[in-house]
């Protein structure tokens, strides 16, 4: 007999139970392999099981989507960011605007090399330094910077902020959702047990193949080992031949 092996998906602990209580639903009053109790508790986890389910497997598609656009938007706020560090860089060795200004921006007045802005954490306080350097100097009385201009970088920087939010939200949802199924698992798999067991009690003195069959039907998964001989119908009348044989020779 091939081993049972419980579900390792959610997808999987599902359809194992679906198949279980609409096997047992469609069952004739003779064939009650599962008693009313069983079947109702399970009846109400799976309602339960389903609907968080379904919740996470939105939550998680609604992120995934949320991340390609969210993964746009950083990436150009990064790029408008860098590019206006750059002409500011370019301002200054121009002569356009005195070096010592760059300590405005946050910058040192000595050093022209971008910083690092691989993080998002470079690009709020990088994005808020630029955005509060350039306001202060022009206020001075300074010509702003083009190409591009200080409110073209708030602009990207402002959508930034808010979908880091809208993402972070997106995220916690997610997780929440995932938490609410990891604690429901231990129990579908116990459900899951004890289901099987009570299946492959009711059918043990059924032959191998048809025993095999009828436990299916109830969602029990089988697996075969390596090297294992398969059951098929012409195990069961290969059994039969051999009792019916048995009893011939103890009738002679």
């Amino acid at each position: 007999m091939p081993y049972r092996r419980l579900p390792n998906t959610d997808k999987a602990r599902l359809t194992a139970l679906q198949n279980a209580v609409q096997r047992a639903s469609e069952a004739d009053y003779s064939e009650q392999v599962l008693d009313y109790k069983t079947l109702q508790e399970t009846h109400r986890f799976l309602m339960q099981f389903e609907t968080l389910v379904m919740q996470y497997h939105d939550n998680y598609q609604s992120k995934v989507s949320a991340n390609k656009q969210y993964s746009k938007v950083v990436k150009t706020t990064r790029m408008y960011i860098s590019h206006f560090i750059q002409v500011l860089n370019m301002s200054v060795l121009r002569g356009e605007i005195k070096k010592d200004q760059r300590a405005l921006y946050g910058l040192d007045p000595h050093n022209s090399v971008v910083p690092d802005l691989t993080t998002e954490e470079d690009l709020l306080f990088w994005g808020e330094k630029i955005i509060a350097g350039e306001n202060e100097r022009t206020s001075r009385g300074g010509f702003p910077i083009y190409n591009p201009t200080i409110n073209k970088v708030k602009v990207y920087y402002d959508i930034f902020k808010e979908q880091q939010m809208s993402h972070s939200f997106h995220k916690k949802n997610t997780t929440r959702a995932y938490e609410n199924v990891e604690q429901l698992r231990s129990q579908a798999d116990a459900l899951i047990v004890n289901i099987w067991n009570k299946v492959e009690d009711y059918y043990k003195d059924s032959l191998p193949y048809k025993r095999l069959t009828q436990c299916k039907q109830y969602g029990v998964i089988y697996y075969y080992r390596s090297g294992e001989k398969r059951l098929t119908p012409e195990t069961d009348r290969r059994i039969e031949m051999n009792k019916a044989s048995q009893t011939s020779i103890q009738w002679t």
